[in-house]
């Protein structure tokens, strides 16, 4: 009974004390809190193949809520789900599900699912990105890694101008060879493929700090570059031993990032290349990425933003390139676009048009596409 009462007591408080947090809203009594919010993305896609018919569909990209909170000092817990980016048995795909313990010297402790630690681009939340859709660097279908279930560290110094993560998860792999398709094992399909991966992460700021958002708000200069490794292995529970119709078991990944940003004065860039080696179980599979068993995937990406109005109206250009052992061309994307904030990243319209050249290594595969995305995050 004492419990109840006492429970009942820290809800009215935090109903009585809200605050607005940088995101979402917090009910707060002392250490104890809870945090509410999510992110609204309704989006209109057009592809235009050159050989093929012109297809358009409006859709939610992500319906994404989330609870944040914590009855102890240093520890809190998050949960955050998808009811846009659901597929097949998935109806509802689970995001972040962690605990977290921040140490005295400020280093994050996490357990449960997360995202790894690599890729600027991946790391950037798809709320605070310039282009509508991430290029080739930070998507989890070409070598960066997804959300994984394990143990991820974080941390900084050197008044925070030093960052960096590490982890040691679970993550599973589609296996489909046109991809190198990460996906947490906790909205597994059952033809993924089961793993192991190590890795992290180190990232420098120089003048001022250059966070993970894109966009210039602040007008104030600041560049960063950022170092990013991992290593993957099948751990041979879940191959389907089929390497017929673009399938094939991935037996093992390394992967490399090198990026750099900068922000000030109205322009915000980002440049990134992610170099990844992975091996088939079957040694001599050739077909999308791989030949012979094998593939070096080479992804590089330069994004850049202008604020022609200040904090109201970017313009953005973006080109992405993408090879592979088994291409015969690199997969090249242009990208042109606008950003309408109007409550900078909270409330957004964006337009990207996007010219995609050789798609998946072919040689006179070409296809255009139109995003338009409105975004509303509380």
């Amino acid at each position: 009974m004492k419990t109840i009462t006492k429970s009942a007591g820290i809800i009215l408080a935090a109903a009585i004390i809200p605050s607005i947090s940088v995101a979402g809203v917090t009910f707060k009594d002392g250490d104890k809190y809870v945090k509410i919010g999510g992110r609204i993305q309704m989006q209109y896609h057009l592809s235009d193949p050159d050989a093929g018919e012109k297809t358009d569909e409006l859709f939610f990209r992500r319906l994404r809520p989330y609870i944040e909170g914590s009855l102890y000092k240093n520890w809190k817990g998050k949960i955050q789900w998808d009811m846009g980016g659901a597929n097949g048995d998935n109806e509802v795909a689970i995001k972040d599900a962690y605990m977290q313990y921040k140490t005295q010297s400020g280093t994050k402790v996490v357990v449960g699912n997360k995202t790894f630690p690599f890729s600027r681009e991946q790391l950037t939340s798809s709320k605070k990105q310039q282009l509508v859709e991430r290029t080739f660097v930070g998507d989890h279908n070409y070598g960066s890694p997804d959300r994984n279930l394990g143990v991820h560290l974080s941390g900084n110094a050197s008044n925070k101008m030093l960052t960096w993560g590490a982890a040691i998860t679970q993550a599973s792999i589609d296996p489909d060879d046109n991809k190198l398709d990460f996906d947490t094992p906790v909205n597994a399909n059952s033809d993924f493929n089961e793993g192991f991966m190590a890795g992290g992460r180190v990232e420098m700021s120089f003048g001022n700090k250059v966070k993970l958002s894109q966009g210039d708000f602040s007008g104030k200069s600041g560049t960063s570059i950022g170092l990013g490794a991992y290593t993957w292995s099948n751990d041979s529970d879940n191959n389907s031993g089929n390497e017929a119709g673009g399938k094939a078991d991935v037996d093992a990944v390394t992967g490399l990032e090198l990026s750099g940003a900068y922000r000030g004065n109205g322009l915000s860039v980002d440049a990134q290349i992610n170099s990844f080696n992975a091996e088939t179980v079957v040694a001599n599979h050739t077909g999308g990425i791989y030949k012979d068993g094998e593939t070096n995937l080479t992804n590089a990406a330069l994004e850049a933003g202008y604020m022609v109005s200040a904090k109201t109206l970017e313009l953005v250009l973006g080109y992405q390139t993408q090879d592979a052992d088994n291409y015969a061309d690199a997969w090249n994307r242009t990208s042109v676009g606008a950003n309408w904030f109007i409550e900078k990243h909270k409330i957004k319209v964006q337009m990207t048009y996007r010219i995609g050249e050789n798609l998946k290594g072919v040689t006179g595969k070409d296809e255009n596409e139109l995003y338009i995305q409105t975004q509303y995050v509380f």
